[in-house]
């Protein structure tokens, strides 16, 4: 890992706390809402909820689809057992099939969009049936590579480890004491049978953290990253998935 993305894990649990509680008063409200995975980034954006505002104050969702891997929910359930908060199981696998029935013609991919949305419709809801905010979970790393559903999981009223990368999130979970079966597997959307993140993204999200640091935080080229010691055709794939997915981190524009 580079130096640099190394972090404190104290002042930065401090700091993301501080920022929750934020825009909570901002919005007036002093709840929060949020999916849980069972991933790494949904179990370390709960932790963090649950000190800024207490377990009774944080609601978390855990929704499948048929064919979701069992760990996905065993591991949020574990996370929300030991972080004392509630937890509500809302099946997605009938709003899927509503659309899917109209388009049978339906790919993995563009099924795997619809679960993310329909998700997100659930989740949104129970924002209003108990008043709060709808909490974002995606880190620095996704959202550089578009790795993200516009209005599914890239829907939310705030971000708060938006500016983390993948290894920076690891790290803070292992401080905050997210299990550590939950901070080791794979890193995976659950979208369809054995997806992983990496498989999909064609890199490690060891590799991706370093090279999007040292294009988008050091402005280095793709030629002054391979220099560095990294394949020069990860570092163009990595430049080639932000470039083509940069309308997803701009606001729709407009006239």
């Amino acid at each position: 890992m580079l130096c640099q993305l190394s972090i404190d894990p104290a002042f930065e649990q401090a700091r993301i706390v501080r920022f929750i509680q934020q825009q909570l008063a901002s919005a007036g409200r002093e709840r929060l809402v949020l999916g849980l995975s069972g991933g790494v980034d949904s179990s370390l954006a709960a932790a963090l909820s649950v000190e800024a505002v207490g377990s009774e104050n944080v609601h978390g969702m855990i929704m499948p689809y048929r064919s979701s891997n069992p760990d996905s929910e065993r591991h949020a359930r574990l996370l929300a057992e030991k972080l004392g908060i509630p937890c509500l199981r809302f099946e997605i696998s009938a709003m899927v099939d509503a659309i899917e029935s109209a388009f049978p013609e339906m790919d993995a991919r563009r099924r795997g969009n619809i679960m993310a949305r329909c998700r997100m419709i659930a989740l949104f809801d129970q924002t209003e049936a108990f008043c709060g905010l709808g909490m974002g979970t995606s880190n620095r790393t996704e959202t550089l590579l578009g790795y993200f559903t516009i209005h599914g999981d890239g829907a939310a009223a705030f971000r708060p480890i938006a500016h983390l990368y993948k290894c920076q999130v690891r790290a803070l979970a292992k401080h905050m004491g997210v299990p550590q079966a939950i901070i080791d597997k794979a890193p995976s959307a659950d979208l369809w049978a054995g997806q992983t993140d990496e498989d999909e993204l064609g890199f490690s999200y060891d590799t991706a953290d370093q090279v999007l640091y040292l294009l988008t935080e050091e402005h280095l080229s793709a030629e002054q990253v391979a220099d560095r010691g990294f394949s020069l055709d990860v570092v163009q794939a990595v430049q080639s998935t932000m470039a083509a997915t940069a309308f997803k981190r701009r606001l729709p524009p407009s006239l």
